[in-house]
């Protein structure tokens, strides 16, 4: 029986899709629920399964085509795995080469040696000619003495100097959303800075009693998020949005985290933070950077956000002023720890210290509470076990 296969009905939020890769070519068998082709969103990577057993009889939509919801992508057929061939069949019976083709090869061999052994070229002009079978003779050296230099044997080569790919449509996505947070939003960027001694202290300490507990390692994020958490509590403008001339406040706390993955940039979302403790935390950012790497993640996962911490300290960043997550109107940035000399109860000594920015639309957030707003976020991690105990 033939079946149409179509493209999943897709998010409101979402207009179409691009096909990305057909995993199966027209003939193929396909085991039930394996996945024929990878559709490409602005968001994620939605996977198209194969109904039943059976074989891919057409395809209709080729790959880089853009699709609605409910498009035929292809033609499918039910059916059972084909006989496995008897091995006899599968043997193969050496044939002999002609002659012509083995003298054929020669000239080649004899091409490759002489650009090899050629003395009157640059060792990595011998390399660029010997990989694309030149012999000296074909290539006029401009260096000292007649001398084959390297930007000559690629002239003859005639090797590439750029590529040009097209954007993916979550790069695409991200650099509009981009461009238009900095059209509509008066972006603003603060900074403080933050001794990390008593969380660093409280993860050596707790370290393997965590884990065994928990199955999760007691990571630096869950700290922030929850600092993040509580601080918005204080200050709820952090965590509001703009629409046309409204501010529109959130009640709810959902913090996006910025997780570099394969595709791009995403930001998967965890829901009613203020809920959650250090392990769901730990174990909910664990999960989605599984996913993002795998390429799992759900529409759901990235979308609901009111407020996105970025770590650009992961990759070592020292400072930077990270760009909002649109439509949001504020976004915390994260940056490398570094040993620095800080003063202390008058002595002066060496501190885990990082520098925290956070990026606002000027518009509806004023910069006293962005200053406050970073100094609740200070003061929490400094002395996290205020913060822990609610106090």
């Amino acid at each position: 029986m033939s079946i149409e296969i179509k493209v999943p009905v897709l998010p409101e939020s979402v207009a179409d899709a691009t096909i990305a890769t057909w995993h199966k070519q027209p003939g193929d068998f396909v085991e039930r629920d394996e996945n024929i082709v990878d559709l490409e969103t602005d968001k994620v990577v939605l996977e198209v399964p194969a109904p039943a057993d059976g074989f891919l009889k057409e395809i209709i939509q080729g790959e880089g085509e853009t699709v609605l919801s409910n498009q035929v992508l292809a033609m499918f057929e039910e059916g059972e795995a084909p006989a496995e061939q008897s091995e006899t069949e599968n043997i193969e019976t050496p044939v002999a080469k002609p002659a012509q083709s083995q003298a054929a090869a020669t000239p080649v061999q004899t091409s490759k040696t002489n650009a090899a052994t050629n003395t009157g070229a640059s060792p990595s002009a011998r390399k660029i000619m010997s990989e694309n079978d030149i012999d000296a003779s074909q290539v006029k050296g401009t260096g000292r003495s007649g001398r084959i230099t390297k930007p000559d044997a690629m002239a003859v080569a005639n090797t590439p100097s750029e590529e040009r790919v097209p954007m993916s449509r979550l790069r695409q996505m991200v650099a509009n959303r981009m461009i238009e947070a900095q059209s509509t939003a008066a972006m603003l960027t603060s900074f403080n800075e933050v001794d990390l001694q008593a969380v660093m202290d409280i993860r050596k300490k707790y370290k393997e009693e965590f884990i065994e507990k928990h199955g999760v390692k007691l990571g630096l994020m869950s700290f922030f998020v929850k600092a993040a958490t509580e601080a918005l509590k204080k200050f709820p403008i952090i965590n509001a949005a703009t629409e046309g001339t409204d501010i529109i406040y959130h009640k709810n706390h959902h913090i996006g985290i910025a997780v570099a993955s394969p595709r791009g940039l995403v930001v998967p979302v965890l829901k009613y933070t203020d809920t959650m403790g250090l392990a769901d935390i730990d174990g909910g950012i664990r999960d989605y950077a599984v996913a993002a790497r795998d390429g799992k993640l759900a529409m759901d996962d990235l979308t609901g956000g009111t407020f996105t911490i970025t770590n650009g300290g992961s990759f070592g960043s020292l400072m930077s002023t990270p760009i909002l997550n649109s439509p949001q109107s504020a976004i915390l940035g994260m940056h490398t720890i570094k040993q620095r000399p800080v003063v202390v109860d008058g002595e002066i000594i060496a501190r885990p210290m990082m520098y925290i920015a956070l990026t606002y639309d000027h518009r509806i957030i004023d910069g006293k509470d962005a200053v406050l707003f970073l100094v609740a976020i200070k003061d929490a991690l400094e002395d996290p076990a205020r913060m822990l105990l609610n106090l």
